[in-house]
């Protein structure tokens, strides 16, 4: 896969702007994703068309994303996601490249399978949250005592994609790389990871249909997850297995087809 093939597909999108993507921000959703090799990137691309509207900012329709993963010296919310807490957090700082603003943002997964996600503009100095963000995360998770600090550093590229008919979004994120404040680096060239993000379930999704024409199928997958486990030897990572195993194929996948 080149970027000129996503680039020459991203142009047959009709275009939606950042300021219109307000009104499918989508902070209290649900998500559902797939993952899946890089090279049929442009050719799920070429299918989706007619449903979608691409994001569009001066004429640039690929995204780099920097984010930086926050836990406790434990790793209390690595754990509680191998574990499968049914409540669990993820707390992060992202990046958005294309406009230099950076968030701090709260994910949490409830047990009715809802991502909820708040955040507020904030960067990461010193190595640790300063006043405004420590005040923020303990609205929000006022139980948690410990201190946290940067455990994993992810970068990805982003195309977003907006129903034309239905109210969800899709993100496409390719060129995954990893690296910890250690040093340990890790990069999966050969994957994409795909989501749609929904108020509710209702009714088929144009894109889980086209997914479900490419045999593809849902699977649950955290990039904080399996980053970190790709970058340490000593993590617990039985539950990531079945990941981890798919992950194997996709990049044999990749391979045969290069």
């Amino acid at each position: 896969m080149s970027s000129s093939e996503i680039n020459n597909i991203s142009g047959s999108f009709r275009p939606i702007a950042l300021h219109e993507m307000d009104e499918v921000m989508l902070m209290d959703r649900i998500e559902t994703k797939y993952i899946f090799s890089s090279k049929r990137l442009p050719e799920l691309l070429d299918h989706l068309s007619l449903s979608y509207k691409m994001l569009d900012i001066n004429t640039v329709r690929s995204f780099p994303y920097h984010t930086t993963y926050l836990d406790t010296s434990d790793l209390l919310f690595y754990m509680e996601q191998v574990r499968g807490k049914l409540n669990r957090h993820k707390i992060r700082y992202r990046r958005y490249e294309s406009t230099g603003v950076t968030f701090l943002e709260i994910k949490k997964r409830t047990n009715k399978n809802r991502t909820i996600k708040w955040r507020i503009e904030n960067c990461l100095t010193d190595d640790s949250p300063d006043i405004s963000a420590s005040i923020f995360i303990k609205e929000y998770l006022p139980d948690l005592c410990a201190e946290i600090k940067p455990v994993l550093i992810n970068g990805f590229t982003r195309i977003t994609l907006v129903g034309t008919e239905c109210r969800e979004r899709i993100t496409l994120d390719y060129n995954l790389n990893f690296a910890t404040p250690g040093g340990e680096k890790s990069s999966l060239p050969f994957l994409a990871i795909a989501e749609i993000k929904r108020e509710r379930h209702m009714g088929s999704s144009p894109f889980g249909i086209i997914m479900k024409e490419f045999g593809m199928h849902p699977t649950s997958f955290s990039k904080y997850c399996i980053g970190s486990a790709i970058t340490s030897e000593t993590l617990r990572k039985n539950t990531l297995k079945q990941n981890l195993l798919l992950i194997n194929k996709i990049e044999n996948e990749y391979l045969k087809s290069s």
